[in-house]
Parts: structure tokens; C-alpha cells; sequence
């Protein structure tokens, strides 16, 4: 049977279609002309003229920070969450519990910010914590709707995890901490290394919420980047998300190895 055209045609107009544009903005990150959409000669200048600007490199550090913060914790709480879930049975309140972990999946981004921005004055009108908007709100923000994506990807592993080691390591003995570190963790650690990394790019890329709830001396990334776009696109952002792409790409390269050699050591 021959193969069909339609289907690789498809496919291909869909891979041109997303990162099309995403070329196109490395090749002018090497761009001379202070024109981004008009090619004057090979040049690096404007790495250097990024190099130089304290304002992105500032922003960028603190979006690091945050990041790594917020998806930290959210993987923590939302393992937590997730756990309670699949392996505790039926409870009073899971409803409640599935519906407050799921909200932040459905809930519109400006309503979650300003719902936020309402809770830290509040709090800080009733016991002077948090004092003022800065990374700690902005931190705790991006936690809150963080820690939901990481609760469905590690649930989603624990749904295909067989039960049957846990249940012969308790029978034999072992304490649920004990089987929680040596047999559940590992078997979902794809899933937390996973579900780290979609909430540090959540939380790297996030720019309604942090916009709410930062303060001065806070701005993200992305807060700057906006900024700066509409006064007008420069290439030193072409070269700044360059950076960002080639970090992005070396660090899902990495997690894609490390998991396939998991997996690999897992069925020997």
C-alpha cells in the first residue's frame, strides 16, 4: 500500500508553523542592523550589548531564583497532594481536596493574580506578613498554580505504578516512610523530575500573576522583556530568548537522557 502524502505534508507544515518563527529569531539574534527584521551582516555586538544591561541581567537572575524556588516546593506539595489522592482511597472532603488542586488549571491567570494581590494585603493589613510585594509573594504565587501541574503528572505515574511492591514491603514490615523512599520514590522520580521541570518553565515564563503580586526592586523577566517590547522590539531581546532557547533545549536534552537511562536500569 503506498504510503499517503497528506500525513507527512501535514506534519510538516505543523513543525514550520511552530518553529518557524522560533528560527527565525536566532538568526536575527546575529543580526548587525539595529532592525530586526532587516538583515545588515553577521554580528555578536548585541550579545555583548546583553552582556552590559543590568537591568535584564538582574531581572533574569531574579526569575531564576524564583523559578527554582516555586518548583521546588510545588513538587513537594504537589507529590503530596497527588499521594493523597491515589493511595488513600475514599475520604470526606477529596472532592473539595481534587477541586482546590485542579482550580488553578482552569482558573483565567488574572483572576488567580488578583485574587493573590487581595490575599497579601489582606494578610498584611491583619498581621503585617507579607510586608510589601517582592519575590516572596511572587515565590508563594507562582507555587499556588505550580504545584497543580506537578499533582497531575506525578498522579498520572502513581495511576500506571503497580501497588504490589509497596503492599509486600508493608507486609514484611516496613514502615510507610520506609516504602515511600526506597520503592514509591524512585518508580515516580520521571514524574517529579518531570513535573520540576514543567513548573520552572510555568513559573520562568509566567507574566499576568507576577505582574499582580511584585513589588519594586522584583521585576521577573518577562515583566522587563514586556516592557521593553513596547517601546519597540530590540535584538538584544532576539539574543537574550536565544539564550533562553539554548538553555531550555540542553536542560530537556539532559532530562530526556537521565529518564531513558532510568528506564533503561529499570527493566534490567
Amino acid at each position: 500500500m503506498r504510503r499517503s502524502w497528506f500525513l507527512p505534508l501535514v506534519a510538516g507544515l505543523g513543525f514550520v508553523f511552530l518553529y518557524a518563527p522560533i528560527v527565525s529569531l536566532v538568526v536575527f539574534s546575529f543580526n548587525a542592523s539595529q532592525l530586526v527584521t532587516v538583515w545588515g551582516g553577521f554580528s555578536t555586538r548585541w550579545y555583548g550589548e546583553l552582556a552590559r544591561d543590568a537591568q535584564i541581567l538582574g531581572a533574569a537572575w531574579i526569575s531564576l531564583q524564583v523559578a527554582v524556588a516555586s518548583a521546588t516546593v510545588a513538587v513537594v506539595l504537589g507529590t503530596l497532594a497527588a499521594l493523597v489522592l491515589m493511595r488513600f482511597g475514599r475520604f470526606r472532603s477529596r472532592a473539595l481536596l481534587t477541586g482546590m488542586v485542579t482550580a488553578p488549571l482552569v482558573m483565567p491567570e488574572v483572576i488567580t493574580g488578583l485574587s493573590l494581590l487581595l490575599l497579601f494585603v489582606w494578610l498584611e493589613s491583619l498581621i503585617g506578613w507579607p510586608a510589601g510585594r517582592g519575590m516572596t509573594t511572587v515565590i508563594i504565587a507562582h507555587v499556588t498554580f505550580c504545584m497543580a501541574f506537578v499533582a497531575v503528572v506525578v498522579q498520572s505515574r502513581l495511576a500506571g505504578t503497580d501497588t504490589s511492591l509497596e503492599e509486600a514491603a508493608m507486609d514484611l514490615g516496613a514502615r510507610p516512610v520506609r516504602v515511600f523512599f526506597d520503592i514509591t520514590l524512585p518508580v515516580i522520580a520521571p514524574a517529579l523530575v518531570a513535573g520540576w521541570l514543567l513548573a520552572f518553565t510555568l513559573s520562568l515564563d509566567d507574566l499576568v500573576i507576577a505582574s499582580f503580586v511584585t513589588g519594586p526592586g522584583a521585576s521577573t523577566l518577562p515583566m522587563v522583556v514586556f516592557s521593553k517590547v513596547r517601546l519597540g522590539v530590540s535584538p538584544v531581546v532576539n539574543a537574550l530568548a536565544t539564550i533562553v532557547i539554548a538553555l531550555v533545549a540542553i536542560g530537556i536534552a539532559a532530562a530526556y537522557i537521565w529518564m531513558r537511562r532510568r528506564m533503561r536500569e529499570g527493566r534490567e
